[in-house]
């Protein structure tokens, strides 16, 4: 039998908080979303003042960093080239904003962050995955 570490409920709690601190920062309103490594939810918080779609699209890009095993930047840099057939992949969000969390060469899960310009979703998000040591 295999044996893998696995997030925890406070390792997604640390993980969103720390993401908050960044967005706070920044005076950003987002959603940060944390997934296990199988793109369930484990964890979410909406900002007060953030736009309602970004719940969705937080978690659509943790998904899409954990089922790809890659950031979706990976995603929106090969549609922004003319590979528009990656639009059609099962899951794949093409948006920046979602990062594939690994611990001990393990892929774990993801955080995903929506609400502001994708890079910047994407600078909350690392700030997140940081306290992996990412």
């Amino acid at each position: 039998m295999l044996q893998k570490p696995a997030l925890s409920l406070d390792d997604a709690k640390k993980m969103a908080a720390a993401a908050r601190v960044e967005a706070d920062k920044n005076g950003w309103k987002v959603v940060i979303a944390v997934v296990d490594d199988g793109g369930h939810l484990m964890y979410l918080e909406r900002i007060d003042g953030t736009q309602k779609a970004s719940s969705d699209i937080a978690l659509a890009k943790a998904r899409t960093a954990i089922m790809f095993k890659r950031p979706s930047l990976a995603f929106e840099e090969v549609v922004s080239k003319g590979r528009v057939a990656v639009m059609s992949l099962p899951g794949a969000t093409t948006v920046e904003g979602g990062i594939p969390l690994i611990y001990q060469d393990e892929y774990v899960g993801a955080i995903g962050v929506s609400g502001v310009q994708s890079s910047q979703d994407a600078q909350v998000a690392k700030a997140g995955a940081a306290v992996l040591g990412q």
